[in-house]
C-alpha cells in the first residue's frame, strides 16, 4: 500500500515539476505575440489559443501537485486550532462529502467532453487558428484524474491517522 501511494506522489511530483516549464513557454509566447503585434503590426492568429491552453494545462497538471504539497488555500479559522487528529477527521469527512463527488462529476464530465472532442474532429473556435480539441480535452481529464488520485491518497493517510493514531507514510 505504501509502494502505491509513494508511486502515486512521485507521478504528480513529477507532473506538476514538469508543468512549471510551461510557465516558460507561455511567457515566450506572450512576449513573442506582444512584440509581433506592437513592433511589427503583424499578429499572429495561434497566440491566444495557444496562451489559453498554456496556462490551462499548467492549471489542471497543478491542482494534484498543489495537493501534495498542501498549497490549496483552506479557511483556516477553525482548521487552524484543531489537533492533529481532528484535522485528519476534518479532512477525512470532508473528502467524503465534497471531495470526492466533485471528482466524480468532474472525470464524468470530462471523460465526454474529451470524447465528443476527439470522435468529432472538434476544433477550438476562439481564434482562426481553430486548433483541435481532443488534444486539450485529454490533458484536462489527465489532471483531474491525477489530483483525484492525489486525493484519495491523502484520504487514506488521513483515515490511517485517525484510525491508528500514527502516520502512514
Amino acid at each position: 500500500m505504501k509502494t502505491i501511494l509513494r508511486i502515486i506522489d512521485s507521478i504528480n511530483q513529477r507532473a506538476g515539476s514538469s508543468a512549471s516549464w510551461l510557465c516558460i513557454a507561455l511567457v515566450l509566447v506572450g512576449v513573442y505575440d506582444t512584440v509581433m503585434r506592437y513592433v511589427f503590426n503583424t499578429p499572429t492568429v495561434w497566440a491566444y489559443e495557444t496562451s489559453c491552453m498554456l496556462g490551462g494545462t499548467i492549471y489542471v497538471i497543478g491542482w494534484a501537485y498543489d495537493h501534495l504539497r498542501k498549497s490549496h488555500i483552506r479557511v483556516d479559522i477553525f482548521y487552524a486550532r484543531l489537533s492533529p487528529r481532528g484535522k485528519a477527521i476534518t479532512d477525512v469527512v470532508c473528502a467524503a462529502i465534497f471531495f470526492f463527488p466533485l471528482m466524480a462529476i468532474l472525470v464524468k464530465t470530462s471523460i465526454s467532453w474529451m470524447l465528443r472532442g476527439w470522435s468529432m474532429g472538434e476544433v477550438m473556435k476562439y481564434t482562426y487558428w481553430y486548433p483541435p480539441a481532443g488534444p486539450y480535452r485529454t490533458v484536462f481529464l489527465v489532471g483531474i484524474c491525477l489530483f483525484t488520485l492525489q486525493g484519495l491518497v491523502q484520504f487514506i493517510r488521513d483515515l490511517y491517522f485517525v484510525i491508528r493514531k500514527k502516520e502512514l507514510d
